[in-house]
């Protein structure tokens, strides 16, 4: 049996690897090299993606500036109110505003002292739409109340006063006025049950309402005979 002159080489089983000779003078690309290979592949979106961030910076920034100086502007414009007709203009041009709360509770006073309920109670009713929380609104229900009264829903007015005097959240001056309002109208009606309640319900919440007098210093406290 002869031989093959040229026999060729076995081939492991199941390795189709391609074997690559290494160069041993090759040399990997420096730090430098590769921020060059990026930048030269890839310059263009970095310096668009910069450029839309530096838009997206000045754009916020003329936005905030802008939004800043229209608070000024509006500021400045009910300070320069000073009369009915100016505050029902500001209040027209800026009907979302707190200010403008403040200028439809102003004209409402105006209007109750004049003794206009329907001008009054419309006003009032606007001051709350606008200002939902805090001293001022609990400023404008009570007054709102009043109004009631004043166009003679005592019905109606009698049950707001009740609710703002018994709500432990507003504060305890317009609670006061309310229970005010209820012993004026409890005193109209001749019912001297409920007099004797809301005088003694202000009363108290006057009381709570202003700080104890301090002790004068280095002076002997009085004990009571009995107490504790």
């Amino acid at each position: 049996m002869t031989t093959p002159a040229n026999p060729s080489s076995p081939k492991a089983a199941g390795d189709d690897r391609k074997l690559v000779s290494v160069d041993e003078t090759y040399i990997a690309p420096s730090f430098e090299d590769k921020l060059h290979l990026f930048w030269k592949n890839n310059g263009n979106a970095v310096l668009i993606l910069c450029g839309l961030v530096v838009v997206g910076i000045l754009a916020k920034g003329g936005w905030d500036y802008l939004q800043n100086q229209k608070e000024l502007d509006i500021e400045k414009a009910y300070a320069a109110a000073a009369n009915s007709d100016q505050l029902k203009a500001f209040a027209a041009a800026n009907p979302e505003h707190s200010l403008a709360g403040i200028a439809q509770l102003r004209l409402a006073d105006e209007a109750y002292t004049a003794g206009k309920a329907a001008d009054a109670l419309a006003g009032y009713e606007k001051a709350i739409a606008v200002i939902k929380t805090g001293p001022l609104a609990a400023r404008a229900q009570l007054g709102r109340a009043l109004a009631k009264s004043l166009a003679g829903k005592t019905a109606d007015a009698v049950t707001d006063l009740k609710q703002i005097a018994g709500d432990t959240n507003l504060f305890k001056g317009v609670r006061a006025e309310a229970a005010y309002a209820l012993t004026s109208l409890a005193a109209e009606a001749g019912n001297g049950a409920d007099v004797q309640k809301y005088s003694t319900q202000r009363a108290l919440m006057l009381r709570a309402s202003v700080p104890a007098p301090a002790m004068p210093s280095g002076s002997a406290q009085i004990k009571i005979p009995g107490a504790k």
